[in-house]
C-alpha cells in the first residue's frame, strides 16, 4: 500500500489518529465529568494555611503511602462514613498554567486512608506528636518521622505551639515546638473530612457486607468493644490503656472509667473533654459524635474499658447509655440563660 511506502502520509495519518483518540478518550470525557459533577453543597474550601499544608503533604511524598479514596467495599468502612464519589474530587484543579494538579487519591495503602482523617482523628496534639515521631504513639509504626518540621527549644516564645510529647522527650528543660510547616500540614490533614450528601440524594453504599450480617433478618452485626476501642481510642490511650505520660491520660485505674455512674464517661466520649489540660494533657476530641457512634457501640467501648487492664467495674447497659445520650442531645439544644 502507498500509505506504508510514504513516510509523510504514514506519520501524518498516525498523528491524526492519535489526536482523534486523545479527543475522544481523554479530553471530551474530562469536559463531560466537569459538566456533570460539582462539589457537594456542604463542601468547605481549604483555608490559606491548609492549602500551604497540602503543598507540604505533596513535597514530603505522603501520597506514596496514604490514599484518599474510600472504596465501596465493606472493608473500607473504617476510613469513611460512605464510599468516595466523583463530587469529592470536583474541587481539584490545575496548580497553575504549567503544572497539572497533584493526584492525591493514591495507589497504595501502606498507611491508613486519609479521606476522613479530620473526623477520625481531630486532635491537633495527636497529629503533631505523630508527625514528630510516630513510634511514640505506635511502636511498630513504619511511618518515617518528620523532626525537621519541629524545633527543640529551651525557652519557647509566647505564641509558639508546644508539642505534648511523651514524658522524658526531649531532655528536661527543653520543649518541642512546631514549625509553621508542621502546623500547616496538620491544618490540611484536619481539613480532610467527607462532605455529607444532601438529604434526598442517593448515598453510595458499601458492598460485600460482613458475612455475619448476611444471615440475619435485621442485617445487624454483633458489637465488639475491643475492636471499637482499637478503631476509636487506642491511638491515644494505647493498647495497654496506660496512655502516654505527659501526652494522653491513662484509662487503666481511671476514676472516670471505674465510676459506677457512667454519665460523665458517656459525655466525654460524645462531646470530648478539656478537664485535664492544666495537667499538660491535650483536649480530647468528641470521638463519639465525630464518628457517629451508636449507643450500642458506646456501650461496648465503655464495658471494654471497665473490664480491661485490671479494671473491674460494673458494666453498663445500652439502655442506660442511650438515655444519657438523649439527655446530652436535649441539653445541647436548650438555650443557655
Amino acid at each position: 500500500m502507498e500509505l506504508f511506502n510514504n513516510h509523510k502520509k504514514l506519520f501524518g495519518t498516525a498523528l491524526v489518529l492519535f489526536l482523534a483518540l486523545t479527543l475522544l478518550v481523554a479530553i471530551l470525557p474530562a469536559f463531560d465529568n466537569q459538566r456533570n459533577n460539582a462539589v457537594l453543597p456542604g463542601y468547605e474550601r481549604l483555608s490559606a494555611s491548609a492549602a500551604k499544608g497540602r503543598q507540604v503533604f505533596i513535597a514530603n511524598g505522603c501520597v506514596a503511602c496514604h490514599t484518599q479514596q474510600v472504596r465501596n467495599v465493606e472493608m473500607d468502612r473504617a476510613w469513611g462514613a460512605r464510599p468516595s464519589m466523583a463530587a469529592d474530587y470536583a474541587p481539584i484543579h490545575r496548580t497553575d498554567l504549567w503544572r497539572n494538579t497533584a493526584t492525591l487519591m493514591g495507589t497504595e495503602r501502606t498507611g491508613p486512608d486519609l479521606t476522613n482523617i479530620g473526623t477520625r482523628q481531630p486532635s491537633v496534639d495527636w497529629q503533631l506528636m505523630h508527625l514528630y515521631n510516630p513510634r511514640l504513639l505506635a511502636p511498630a509504626s513504619i511511618m518515617p518521622a518528620y523532626p525537621f518540621l519541629f524545633r527543640v527549644k529551651k525557652d519557647p516564645a509566647s505564641g509558639e505551639v508546644i508539642v505534648h510529647v511523651a514524658e522524658g522527650m526531649p531532655e528536661e528543660g527543653y520543649e518541642v515546638v512546631a514549625n509553621p510547616e508542621a502546623l500547616q500540614l496538620v491544618d490540611y490533614l484536619l481539613s480532610l473530612k467527607q462532605t455529607t450528601v444532601p438529604d434526598g440524594k442517593p448515598t453510595p453504599a458499601f458492598l460485600y457486607q460482613k458475612a455475619a450480617a448476611a444471615g440475619k433478618a435485621d442485617n445487624t452485626v454483633s458489637v465488639d468493644g475491643a475492636e471499637l476501642y482499637v478503631a476509636n481510642c487506642q491511638a491515644c490511650h494505647q493498647p495497654n490503656g496506660e496512655g502516654l505520660k505527659g501526652a494522653f491520660p491513662p484509662l487503666k485505674g481511671s476514676p472516670i472509667v471505674l465510676d459506677e455512674n457512667p454519665e460523665l464517661f458517656v459525655d466525654i466520649i460524645m462531646n470530648g473533654y478539656t478537664g485535664r489540660m492544666k495537667e499538660g494533657y491535650g483536649a480530647m476530641p468528641a470521638v463519639g459524635t465525630n464518628n457517629k457512634l451508636s449507643a450500642a457501640e458506646v456501650t461496648a467501648i465503655i464495658n471494654h474499658e471497665k473490664t480491661s487492664w485490671g479494671n473491674s467495674a460494673p458494666k453498663v447497659t445500652s439502655a442506660e447509655v442511650q438515655k444519657i445520650m438523649n439527655n446530652i442531645a436535649t441539653s445541647s439544644k436548650t438555650p443557655k440563660p
